[in-house]
């Protein structure tokens, strides 16, 4: 096996596992009852001090280093995490779930589209169909979905959309930055941006503490990093269209911890989602260049 289609397999899985921790947000998400400012603050503390955490204790002196020093590509990536984060919750608010995962499934476009106009990275012909099918599944997915739309919340849901697809493909285009340091960061920028809007901080328990950390570790802390290692080895297009998996796993957790049977609309939308994504990797794969052996 060639070093190119080892570092592709890697993304690959690096990056579905990044999608099952951020699919676990509506899990924890359930079990609180706090503003949205609130659960940002918790939640980017917990975050941003697991993989800080990780980091000196993998790299020592040099993550450290990596945390203090961090290079303007690195507060770039921050900058905008943190912006997609803030903006998540609050649109999430302002118009319904249906808008908002709709806006979100059309991050591959606009990060393939940034990729070419910035790299010059062209998206293969598959990556684009299977984006096409995604796209489709989850529409299927919240076509059920009802609510009063807010101009506002859509526009916010673009904004967080727009910023991740960027970051996406800031993250590939500077491949030496210090990547985790920069997720750890845009944690604790999400955590000071909250923290003059978060109403509930002194009301929260020890119980609600402890899921606020589970919520900031696994789904958070987690996710983030495996998606900013997973995007250093994949094409920015297909990067995000694997992520897009977070949707159709959502009604599992919730399933599971709640009994709540997901709808016909969710089995059938997250059919076609689960299918684009297996085709665009199994069709990545067989269009890998060929490498000459060594002799």
């Amino acid at each position: 096996m060639t070093d190119a289609v080892a570092q592709h397999r890697k993304g690959i899985a690096v990056i579905v596992a990044a999608a099952v921790a951020w699919s676990t947000a509506p899990f924890f998400t359930r079990l609180l009852h706090f503003d949205s400012w609130t659960i940002l603050f918790w939640r980017g503390l917990f975050g941003g001090g697991a993989i800080a955490l990780f980091l000196v204790a993998a790299q020592g002196a040099r993550g450290v280093r990596d945390l203090i020093a961090m290079p303007l590509s690195g507060w770039l990536v921050a900058g905008l995490s943190t912006f997609g984060m803030v903006t998540f919750i609050p649109a999430l608010q302002l118009t319904s779930v249906a808008n908002v995962a709709v806006i979100i499934a059309m991050q591959p476009f606009a990060a393939a589209a940034i990729a070419w106009i910035w790299l010059r990275e062209q998206a293969r012909l598959g990556t684009l169909l299977a984006s096409l099918i995604a796209l489709a599944g989850i529409t299927i997915t919240v076509s059920g979905a009802g609510g009063i739309t807010d101009y506002r919340g859509i526009g916010l849901a673009c904004l967080m959309a727009l910023a991740i697809a960027l970051m996406t493909v800031v993250i590939r285009r500077h491949r030496g930055t210090p990547m985790i340091a920069a997720a750890a960061l845009s944690n604790f920028l999400g955590s000071v941006v909250s923290l003059p809007f978060a109403h509930g901080i002194g009301a929260v328990t020890a119980a609600d503490l402890g899921v606020l950390a589970a919520f900031g570790v696994c789904q958070v802390g987690l996710g983030l990093t495996l998606f900013t290692v997973g995007s250093r080895y994949l094409p920015s297009g297909q990067a995000s269209l694997i992520a897009t998996l977070e949707t159709p796993l959502m009604p599992f957790w919730v399933w599971l911890a709640f009994a709540e049977v997901p709808s016909v609309r969710a089995l059938i939308g997250g059919a076609l989602v689960i299918g684009a994504v297996v085709a665009d990797i199994v069709a990545g794969r067989r269009v890998q260049p060929a490498q000459p052996t060594e002799r």
